[in-house]
């Protein structure tokens, strides 16, 4: 049984459907939530390449994300279910490295996350943090594909 269902979104149709299938779980398991979203500054500034980095891109990054969170609590309260959020950052390393401690640190028995299913080169070129958190959670994994997303 599940009591601890940990949910990492980042605004995307497919972290959408990561979390409608969370809820749905806990609502079955009587378990909390806890919402997590990752600032990975590395990976905007390599979005935009060229461009001046400055704390004003963190900052905005921060406040995108704590936007996401907050709407993410209401839907999920407004669902009758107990959350929490966190705002994680991933300091030069990989949003599915700070996922995996995250699930680890508040001993989540599950992890609930959207995935773009890509393949081959879409693969190769946009990496997969859904991968990275598979392979480096020390609890089960559940990955919600959204085909509309492929």
């Amino acid at each position: 049984m599940y009591q601890r269902i940990l949910i990492p979104i980042d605004g995307s149709n497919t972290a959408a459907r990561g979390l409608t299938e969370g809820m749905r779980l806990a609502k079955d398991q009587g378990a909390k939530l806890r919402v997590v979203h990752v600032v990975n500054e590395l990976m905007m500034v390599a979005a935009y390449e060229g461009a001046i980095y400055s704390g004003e891109l963190v900052d905005a990054l921060r406040e995108s994300g704590r936007t996401l969170l907050l709407k993410a609590e209401e839907q999920v309260k407004a669902a009758g279910l107990q959350v929490e959020t966190a705002l994680l950052e991933a300091h030069g390393g990989q949003a599915g490295d700070a996922i995996a401690k995250d699930a680890e640190l508040w001993k989540a028995d599950i992890i609930v996350l959207g995935t773009h299913g890509r393949r081959g080169l879409g693969r190769l070129v946009m990496g997969s943090d859904a991968e990275q958190v598979l392979r480096q959670a020390k609890v089960p994994v559940l990955m919600v594909r959204n085909f509309s997303a492929t």
